[in-house]
């Protein structure tokens, strides 16, 4: 099996003012639509270029999404999983993916995504942050720990 590279992305910060709005429909914030695009162009800078970017369909993950599109190319498809999956569900669509590609983004949301890092990777982390991505190399199984976190960034290392 050729070497795995998985990119967990959280959505940036959406927008809470509109109480009559349900949580998938909530959009980007100001911050978000701010960071978004800062994240994608950090990426782009580094040579990212995930060959299918796989988003939750929630409104604000679309968005961000949108915004890695944008700057890293590859594929992008939204996949009703995402939503409110947990880190085992998430396992589940990742190994299903990289049955077809080798370089995976994923945007979604936690505590999903946070458990999912804590799950495979080699290094824990606290919180994957709004607008925060973690990149995760496999060389053989997709398997608990088993992964080499090769970056960790978000918007706050920079500001």
């Amino acid at each position: 099996m050729p070497k795995k590279i998985l990119y967990l992305a959280r959505h940036a910060k959406s927008d809470w003012s509109n109480s009559t709005l349900s949580d998938f429909e909530r959009p980007l914030n100001p911050r978000g639509e701010r960071d978004a695009p800062f994240m994608a162009n950090l990426l782009k800078e580094k040579g990212i270029r995930p060959e299918l970017i796989l988003s939750s369909p929630a409104k604000r993950a679309k968005a961000t999404a949108k915004h890695y599109h944008e700057a890293l190319g590859g594929t992008l498809r939204f996949d009703e999983r995402i939503y409110e999956a947990s880190h085992i569900s998430l396992q589940y669509l990742i190994e299903e993916m990289f049955q077809k590609v080798d370089s995976l983004m994923i945007v979604g949301h936690n505590p999903g995504l946070t458990a999912l890092n804590d799950l495979l990777s080699n290094k824990s982390i606290y919180n994957l942050a709004t607008a925060a991505v973690v990149a995760i190399e496999f060389e053989d199984n997709i398997a608990p720990h088993k992964g080499k976190q090769k970056f960790f960034e978000y918007p706050k290392k920079y500001k």
